[in-house]
Formats: structure tokens, sequence, C-alpha cells
């Protein structure tokens, strides 16, 4: 499974922040709670629409973003 599978980026939504499977739901809303301590389990308890391969594209998409920032820097 790759992020881009599920993560989406419309100009309308949010806006144009990267969501859930064009959901309303935020990569930084999942990564903020992923930080807050919650598990999976209690994400997908609090958003219902999420699966557990959303919550591993979210992490996918930070790691790449974070990669590209760093690849950034060196150059």
């Amino acid at each position: 499974m790759h992020y881009r599978e599920r993560i989406t980026l419309e100009a309308g939504k949010r806006g144009g922040k990267p969501c859930v499977r064009g959901l309303r739901i935020t990569v930084y809303d999942v990564l903020d709670q992923l930080a807050a301590g919650l598990s999976a389990d209690e994400i997908i308890d609090d958003f219902p629409e999420l699966e557990p391969d959303d919550i591993r594209a979210c992490l996918q998409f930070a790691a790449d973003r974070e990669r590209h920032i760093g690849e950034l820097r060196c150059a």
C-alpha cells in the first residue's frame, strides 16, 4: 500500500490540506491524535470512517514529506 492511494488533495476541501480518502479528516488530524498518545484503535473510535491502512498512510505521508524537506536542506 502506498499512501498516495489514500491521501488526497482537493483545493476546496479543508483549505487544500491533505485528507484521508477524500474525507474531511486531514492527515494532520490523525497525526495530532497519534502525537497525543492515542492508539490507532482509539483514533478509529473517534473517526469511524477511518481504516487501519488510513492511519499507516498518514504516517507514510509524514515520513515522505520529512524526507523531501531533508533533501531540500542538503541541496
